[in-house]
């Protein structure tokens, strides 16, 4: 339960820096995207592993756009707005839509079996 509320909290958190980075900025508010983007990515296919590969699929193309250690550059403004907004789109989906629960299987106690010498009349 934990891990959920940290997971919704980073998701959140990195939708909004998404957001928020569709205005101008000075270039350190960029450098702090990128890492807690990247590090917000990375939590959430830590999370999710192997239990849905097209969104760990999605989360990996964004680790690599925001990566801080070897940073990609698209120069123009115009290119990361629609990538800024798709990828807050994901961070807001993954925080908030139902993520399918184990199936616990009930443990039921078979009724020990009884015979006609069993009974009392």
């Amino acid at each position: 339960m934990k891990s959920n509320n940290l997971l919704k909290s980073t998701c959140v958190c990195c939708a909004i820096l998404l957001f928020v980075a569709v205005f101008y900025w000075p270039i350190e508010y960029y450098t702090f995207l990128r890492t807690i983007v990247f590090i917000g990515a990375l939590l959430v296919m830590v999370s999710l592993r192997q239990k849905q590969f097209p969104w760990i699929l999605a989360f990996v193309i964004i680790a690599i756009l925001f990566n801080p250690i070897f940073p990609i550059y698209l120069y123009i403004k115009a290119y990361w707005i629609p990538i800024d907004i798709i990828s807050g789109i994901l961070f807001l989906l993954v925080a908030f839509l139902k993520q399918p629960q184990k199936k616990s299987e009930k443990k039921v106690k078979k009724a020990d079996k009884t015979y006609s010498r069993d009974k009392i009349y």
